[in-house]
Parts: C-alpha cells; structure tokens; sequence
C-alpha cells in the first residue's frame, strides 16, 4: 500500500540505522561504555560518533545510563519485545485514532486474519470475549 509504513520501517525512519546496530550491540550485552561500543564495532565509527548516538538513544528513552569514574555506562530501557510492541500500539493507534477509520481497520483485521487462518480467527473472538469479560468487571 502506498504511504503506509509497517513497524520496521517506522523504527527504521525514528531510529537511524547506527542507533539500531547500538541498541543491538547493548541488548546482546546489557549493559556498555561507549567504549566498549567502540570496540565491539571494531574501531570503525568514531569514539565521538558514537557517544553522541548513546546521548540520543538516552535522551529518546531507550537508554539508561549511570556515572562510572567519568564516564557514562549504559542500560536498555526498554527490551527488543517491549519496543516492538511500543510501536504497533502507535500504529494501531493512530490507525484508530479517527472514529470513522476504526470500522474499515477492524474490518481489514478481521478479514487479514481469517484469509492467514482460521484458527486465528477463533483465538480473535476467544480475546474479544475476554476482554468484554474484564471490562464487565
């Protein structure tokens, strides 16, 4: 579809693709000095490159970080699933962010969903069941 963006390509235009490489190299380890980057990425991006991309990965929120000596160490915030999921719930979100737009998108779903599998669509009504169940409560 045209000007319809999936989730990778979402995180590929808000995240570049060295403070992807970055995040990957900090979930493998789970916790780095932009040293240690500069090293696991064999000295090929510059030691000042890089501190600036750990500087923008703490400042969007994915990153935590705590004083070592002089230096800044480090820690995701949030793990690959939970930034993945962050992002569907923004497209859904916005998918359904117009009262007119929610009828054709669950529409789309509904038929997305049973055209892959059946038995999708029995698990679909089995989770709307048991959410109005929840929501009753």
């Amino acid at each position: 579809m045209r000007g319809f963006k999936r989730p990778r390509e979402v995180v590929s235009q808000a995240l570049g693709k060295l403070e992807l490489q970055v995040l990957d190299e900090i979930w493998r380890r789970e916790e780095v000095s932009v040293r240690d980057v500069y090293l696991a990425f064999g000295e090929s991006v510059a030691y000042t490159t890089l501190m600036t991309t750990l500087d923008r990965l703490f400042k969007k929120k994915l990153l935590t970080r705590r004083k070592d000596g002089r230096a800044f160490v480090y820690l995701p915030a949030v793990s690959p699933a939970e930034l993945e999921q962050g992002i569907r719930e923004d497209v859904i979100e916005g998918l359904l962010g117009h009262a007119d737009a929610v009828q054709p998108v669950l529409a789309c779903i509904v038929d997305a969903v049973s055209e892959r599998d059946r038995e999708l669509l029995d698990e679909l009504d089995r989770l709307i069941k048991e959410k109005r169940k929840e929501l009753r409560r």
